[in-house]
C-alpha cells in the first residue's frame, strides 16, 4: 500500500484500473432461482480456463531493454580483509605478550648523573618511559653489575647504592613502574599497565663469597646473580668449586634465578648439574655466529634444554634487526623455542653505545618482531620469546624455593 501511495503512476495502480474496466464483464447474469432438484444436486462449480484468467491479468508486454544510466549496480562480491603488514601484527602481538627484558643497565647510567627525567623522556639515553611503552616492554631486569675491577667491600657498597637508586626510580614513577619480586608481581604490574621492574643480576664478586651477602641481597628485592668472572664459578679454568656449589643451592632455596651468561662451558654444566631450577643467560648470543665471550656455543645451548633454561638474546652495538634475527632463529633451532628470549642491552648514553638505526633505541621492539613474522615465527613461538619463557623461569625458581626450603635449612656456613 506504500508503494502505491508513494508512486501514483505505478503499472500497480495501471493494473487496478484495468480490473475495475472489466469488472461489468465478470459479473454472471441474473438467474431464476434455482428449482429443488438442482439444490439437492449442486453442480461444481468449473474451473476458470486459461484464456479466462489472461483477461484478469494484463499482459506486460515485452520486457523492456535495459537503461544502462538508470541500471542498479550489480552487488559486489564480498572481499576477505585486508591483510595487516608484520609492523601491524607486531604491535598487536606486544599488547598481547609484552616483552620481559633480560638486561637493561639504566641503573648504572643514572648512578653516573646528577638529574633524570624519564618521564618526559632523555635524549641523550636510549631508555625512557615513554619509549619504553612504545616499544612494548612490559618487564624488565635492571642490571646491577659493577666492574670487575670493583672488589671486596667496594663492590659490595657501590651493588647497594644501585640498589637503593632502581628503588627510588621506581618509586618515583608510580604509574609506570613498580618493583616485582615474584612471576605473579610481574603479571600484576603487566594487567596494571605498569612496567613490572626486577633487581638483577648482581655481580658473582660482589657476594664477597659470602652466603650471608646473598641472603641480604634477596632480603632486598635482588632476584638474580652472574656467575661470570669469580673463582668459585670457573674463572680460573676450574670449573665450579664446592663454595660455587653452596651459592647454587643456596640460590635455588632463596629464589634467585642464576645467570650463566659468559661462564666457562665446565662452571655452565657444573652449575646445571646441581641446579633444580632453571637458568638464565640474561644477555648472550650465538656464539657460532659472533665468538665472543658472553655469547654461548652450540653445546651450551644445547643443555639449556632438558631444564628449559633461557638464553636472552642480546642487541649488541651496532647490530641492526637482520643480525640480532639470525641469532634468535640459531638459539631457538638449537635450544628449542622454549629456550629463547630477548636482552635490548638498553639504558646506556647514546653516544657511549651506539645500536644500528633500526634497533636504535628501547622503542624498537616492535621491528624485530617484525622481523621474525617475516621469517615465518609462529605468534605462539614470539609469545613465549617476548614473556612467556623469561617469565616461567622466574616461575619455576619460586617453585623450586618453596620445595627445597622444606628439605634445606639456612646454612650455617658464611
Amino acid at each position: 500500500m506504500a508503494d502505491l501511495q508513494d508512486d501514483p503512476q505505478s503499472s500497480s495502480t495501471a493494473a487496478v484500473g484495468e480490473l475495475d474496466r472489466m469488472a461489468p464483464a465478470a459479473v454472471p447474469k441474473r438467474t431464476e432461482p434455482a428449482s429443488a432438484e438442482s439444490v439437492s444436486r449442486p453442480t461444481p462449480a468449473a474451473e476458470p480456463t486459461e484464456p479466462e484468467f489472461a483477461e484478469l491479468v494484463p499482459d506486460p508486454g515485452p520486457d523492456p531493454e535495459p537503461d544502462p544510466e538508470r541500471s542498479e549496480p550489480e552487488a559486489a562480491e564480498p572481499q576477505p580483509p585486508e591483510p595487516q603488514d608484520s609492523l601491524s601484527r607486531a604491535h598487536a602481538l606486544l599488547a598481547a605478550h609484552p616483552v620481559a627484558d633480560g638486561y637493561n643497565r639504566l641503573a648504572w647510567t643514572l648512578g653516573q648523573r646528577q638529574w633524570h627525567d624519564l618521564e618526559l623522556g632523555e635524549s641523550t639515553l636510549d631508555t625512557d618511559i615513554p619509549r619504553l611503552r612504545t616499544g612494548g616492554v612490559g618487564a624488565q631486569f635492571w642490571s646491577l653489575l659493577v666492574p670487575a675491577e670493583y672488589a671486596g667491600d667496594r663492590a659490595i657498597s657501590v651493588t647497594l647504592e644501585q640498589i637503593d637508586l632502581v628503588k627510588k626510580v621506581v618509586a618515583a614513577y608510580p604509574e609506570a613502574l613498580r618493583l616485582a619480586l615474584t612471576a605473579g608481581d610481574m603479571a600484576d604490574a603487566r594487567n596494571c599497565g605498569r612496567i613490572a621492574s626486577l633487581l638483577g643480576p648482581v655481580s658473582g664478586h660482589a657476594l664477597g663469597e659470602s652466603l650471608g651477602t646473598l641472603r641480604a641481597y634477596h632480603a632486598l628485592g635482588v632476584r638474580s646473580v652472574a656467575f661470570a668472572g669469580t673463582r668459585w664459578a670457573g674463572a680460573k679454568g676450574e670449573g665450579l668449586t664446592p663454595f660455587g656449589q653452596e651459592v647454587v643451592r643456596e640460590m635455588n632455596r632463596l629464589g634467585v634465578v642464576i645467570d650463566l651468561t659468559g661462564a666457562p662451558r665446565e662452571a655452565v654444566h657444573g652449575v646445571l648439574s646441581v641446579s633444580r631450577a632453571p637458568v638464565l643467560l640474561s644477555h648472550s648470543g650465538a656464539r657460532a655466529l659472533t665468538d665472543t665471550p658472553a655469547n654461548a656455543s652450540d653445546d651450551v645451548l644445547r643443555a639449556l634444554t632438558p631444564d628449559k633454561g633461557v638464553c636472552m638474546v642480546g642487541f649488541a652495538a651496532e647490530q641492526t634487526v637482520r643480525r640480532v634475527a639470525d641469532h634468535l632463529d640459531h638459539v631457538r633451532e638449537v635450544a628449542g623455542p622454549e629456550c629463547v628470549g630477548l636482552s635490548g642491552m638498553y639504558g646506556a648514553d647514546v653516544a657511549d653505545v651506539p645500536h644500528g638505526d633500526d634497533l636504535r633505541d628501547v622503542s624498537c621492539y616492535p621491528h624485530l618482531i617484525a622481523e621474525l613474522l617475516d621469517r615465518g615465527w609462529s605468534e605462539a613461538d614470539i609469545a613465549l620469546l617476548t614473556w612467556g619463557n623469561a617469565a616461567r623461569v622466574v616461575r619455576d625458581t619460586e617453585f623450586t624455593s618453596r620445595a627445597t626450603r622444606r628439605r634445606r635449612p639456612i646454612p650455617t656456613a658464611p
